[in-house]
């Protein structure tokens, strides 16, 4: 499967990382070139239908309403 076009425009190129499997839920952990990691957090079903595994390339797509940001 390929993706002629999408409407997200935050995308982060990689890849994974790590794979923290839970029962229901996993974290994925997706490292940029630039060395940027991306957490995303998916259900474990996906993680093994996507055959999410270290080492695997993936592109990361972030959409998101709001962004959160706290003063230090």
């Amino acid at each position: 499967m390929s993706i002629s076009a999408i409407n997200v425009r935050n995308q982060f190129r990689g890849k994974i990382k790590e794979v923290i499997e839970g029962p229901v839920v996993s974290e994925v952990d997706v490292e940029t070139p630039s060395g940027l990691i991306v957490t995303s957090v998916v259900t474990t079903r996906s993680v093994k239908e996507l055959q999410l595994v270290p080492g695997k390339e993936v592109i990361a797509l972030v959409k998101s309403t709001e962004v959160s940001i706290a003063a230090l």
